[in-house]
């Protein structure tokens, strides 16, 4: 079983990461990152504040810092993100069980990286997967990478979803609110959820869909296709 989550666009700036850098590591998809390397070689600097989302002398370091990423020193990925998800799978207060579950069990998807375990080692950057077509670049590599699993849960937003072919072995979940009768996402909150879901994985060591029901948090409750909360 292989559950996939999202990469978060916050990143925790080690103050004294790893020697090693990037290009030293054992890591599997390190020739595709290096394509991705080199497109980003090709981006004038005209074209930088539409791909980053933020100024231009940021997007100007950002880049620079993408471009440089096999030069950089690493942390663990894992403790690298600070998004939602993440502060509320809350890492540091994981035991050591759990910990070897997320890494047998969990990938994260990212638009520089392609597929990560938790304790891949990764450098700081800054990379949507919905730019510059990554989520094509990356579909063949990550489909071909999960066709042998049993089962996949998936956890992800829209647009990661992209970057592999669903297959009979997939199972989306979802986190819907439902508002007198009409059904929405959860949105924002619905990530504070996700991120105590796969910390109930972890903790508990599910390997069954059935397993699931056991989880509610905040009004969420499974009810066979995805969690919902009626308000």
């Amino acid at each position: 079983m292989i559950i996939l989550i999202p990469s978060s666009e916050g990143k925790n700036r080690i103050k004294r990461p790893m020697e090693i850098k990037f290009k030293n590591t054992d890591f599997k998809f390190m020739e595709d990152v290096e394509q991705v390397v080199r497109l980003l070689d090709l981006i004038s600097n005209e074209d930088l504040r539409s791909i980053y989302g933020t100024s231009e002398e940021k997007a100007i370091a950002f880049h620079r810092q993408n471009q440089d990423v096999m030069n950089s020193r690493c942390w663990n990925a894992i403790e690298r993100y600070t998004g939602v998800v993440y502060e509320n799978l809350d890492w540091v207060t994981v035991p050591k069980r759990s910990r070897n579950y997320m890494e047998k069990h969990v990938r994260i998807l990212s638009g520089l990286f392609g597929m990560l375990t938790p304790m891949t080692l990764i450098p700081d950057y800054k990379l949507k997967m919905n730019v510059l077509s990554l989520q094509y670049h990356w579909n063949p590599i990550i489909t071909e990478e999960l066709e042998s699993e049993d089962l996949i849960i998936d956890l992800l937003p829209q647009v990661h979803r992209k970057a592999y072919t669903k297959s009979d072995n997939v199972v989306e979940v979802e986190f819907n609110v439902i508002t007198k009768g009409k059904t929405a996402t959860a949105g924002h909150y619905g990530k504070a959820v996700k991120g105590n879901f796969i910390r109930y994985l972890a903790l508990n060591q599910v390997k069954s869909i059935d397993d699931f029901a056991g989880f509610s948090y905040g009004g969420f409750k499974w009810d066979g296709k995805s969690f919902i909360k009626e308000t």
